[in-house]
């Protein structure tokens, strides 16, 4: 059957091959630079990106593949315009309210991010293996048919909800009542600069336990970044929304309130942390080990207090955050036995993808939201799991298993153990290579090649990005633990699709590969 509306009729024509390529003038005879305009005034501002979005929004991943592998092969598109249309293309068909879409947009920046990593045939293929994610989700969601965001016009109201308040409270209150129209006329009030709005959403961020809803927020600020002041609020009234969703769903479970809203300002009361600046201790390698163990250990309100307690004694955010990091870290390499699934939305993943998301945060934030969003971290911790009893990775059997000493057959026998699904030897291997004091760049290059290939249940590039931040800004003492735990999940995820069946790579890896022509 062919396709009768005019978005349908544009998206068979080439599939816009033409329509990006041909120029300005050409493009809009074809009906591509007016395409959203003429959707009505409250459609949202695309600029520069509107013939990149509309390419994504209205083309099968399959069909859409071979046409931005060709743009960028002729140089006609940058893979961070593809990024950037990929974010805004999600954005306004999701509206951070669909969870494979919000995977799919916490992924873009650590896509971006793989593509320097790799030698240059291959760096497009972490951008169209995440832009292969959005297609699809977005097919699947009704394509052009669904915008969930709309145009705010600010001006027609300036004059409501003109309370002197905390725009930053006010927002969280709204989003606790489910209100993502206020939450957003409150937040484009903020008008200052990105980050004063990206402050202004922190109360509303921290209200609840979701990693998503802490990633989201960190990972959609960088696109911000990416995509300049112009969007910023089309892409971080996302979170607003994303926070209403979470606690609409919440109510709708009959959940009780969560406990952080009353543990939080109890915390910061008890400390006096309310107006306390931010400390610049370090007490050493040994008491960061004990307040790691103790936001490990638990329980939640403990470990949040241990955060508090530490931040009130002047010790450094930085290290506050690394022992939570390594409290995170500890979940991936203690998380049962080689047949348990450490990738995807495991314990250790999300913990660590969390707390890397707010040491991050910490460092963007006001110093209040700073000192809150710490121990707002150290409770999330472990919110996911009880800690495990299973000894850190690798246990003694698996280093017994290590035979070798040079770097590059320690390497050879990391890659036979994650093609293999052997998370205690990956893990052996490349604890023996860090003792060694071997560089950990040629371990990256080889977990980077499997970030892309395979699946990762929607968090290999996440993952990925956190393990390299936070080896980055882990003391010497401890840092090789964060590759250790990446070489584990990268065993465990190799060669399963997101339902868990063996077999597989990732959606569209193969045919981009013979599209760049390099090996598969």
């Amino acid at each position: 059957m062919q396709s009768t509306t005019r978005r349908g009729f544009l998206a068979d024509v080439g599939h816009s091959m033409l329509a990006v390529g041909l120029g300005t003038s050409l493009a809009a005879d074809l009906g591509f630079s007016t395409a959203f305009a003429e959707e009505g005034n409250d459609s949202i501002s695309l600029g520069s990106h509107q013939s990149l979005v509309e390419l994504m929004r209205n083309t099968p991943a399959e069909k859409l593949q071979p046409l931005l592998a060709q743009l960028v092969a002729k140089g006609e598109t940058s893979l961070k315009d593809l990024i950037a249309a990929g974010a805004l293309a999600n954005a306004v068909t999701f509206g951070g309210c669909d969870y494979v879409g919000f995977h799919t947009a916490m992924a873009m920046i650590p896509a971006l991010e793989m593509t320097r990593k790799l030698p240059v045939k291959r760096q497009p293929l972490p951008v169209l293996k995440v832009l292969y994610r959005n297609s699809q989700q977005i097919q699947k969601a009704g394509s052009s048919s669904r915008e969930a965001l709309r145009a705010f016009h600010l001006a027609e109201h300036l004059a409501e909800h003109a309370s002197d308040a905390d725009l930053g409270v006010q927002i969280r209150n709204a989003c606790r009542d489910v209100d993502s129209q206020l939450g957003e006329r409150l937040l484009a009030k903020v008008s200052k600069s990105p980050r004063d709005a990206f402050n202004a959403l922190q109360p509303a961020v921290q209200d609840d336990m979701n990693v998503h809803r802490f990633v989201f927020a960190y990972r959609t600020y960088g696109l911000v970044g990416l995509l300049g002041d112009e969007h910023s609020q089309t892409l971080l009234s996302q979170c607003v929304r994303h926070c209403c969703d979470h606690e609409r769903m919440r109510i709708e479970h009959k959940q009780a309130d969560p406990p952080i809203r009353a543990l939080l300002p109890k915390l910061l009361d008890q400390y006096r942390l309310t107006d306390r600046p931010l400390g610049q201790r370090d007490p050493g390698d040994t008491a960061v080990l004990e307040l790691s163990h103790a936001i490990y250990t638990g329980p939640r309100d403990r470990a949040a207090e241990a955060a508090a307690a530490a931040l009130a004694e002047g010790i450094s955010p930085e290290v506050v955050g690394e022992a939570i990091s390594l409290a995170s870290n500890l979940y991936v390499l203690r998380q049962g036995s080689d047949k348990s699934r450490v990738h995807g939305d495991s314990a250790g993943v999300h913990s660590s993808d969390a707390t890397n998301a707010w040491r991050n945060m910490a460092r963007l934030a006001e110093t209040r939201h700073a000192i809150s969003g710490l121990i707002v971290a150290a409770y999330h911790a472990g919110i996911q799991s009880a800690p495990f009893d299973t000894p850190a990775y690798p246990l003694d059997e698996h280093s017994a298993l290590i035979t070798v000493d040079s770097p590059e057959r320690l390497l050879a026998v990391t890659e036979d153990a994650i093609r293999n699904n052997e998370q205690g030897l990956a893990t052996a291997a490349i604890q023996v290579y860090g003792n060694r004091g071997f560089e950990v760049d040629p371990v990256l290059n080889l977990m980077l090649k499997y970030a892309v290939s395979e699946d990762g249940r929607l968090h290999g590039e996440k993952y990925f990005q956190t393990v390299c931040e936070e080896y980055k800004t882990t003391r010497p003492a401890f840092r090789w633990r964060q590759i250790v735990a990446l070489a584990r999940v990268t065993a465990s995820s190799y060669g399963y699709n997101r339902e868990d069946k063996h077999g597989f790579r990732a959606a569209g890896y193969e045919e981009a590969c013979h599209l760049l022509g390099v090996e598969a």
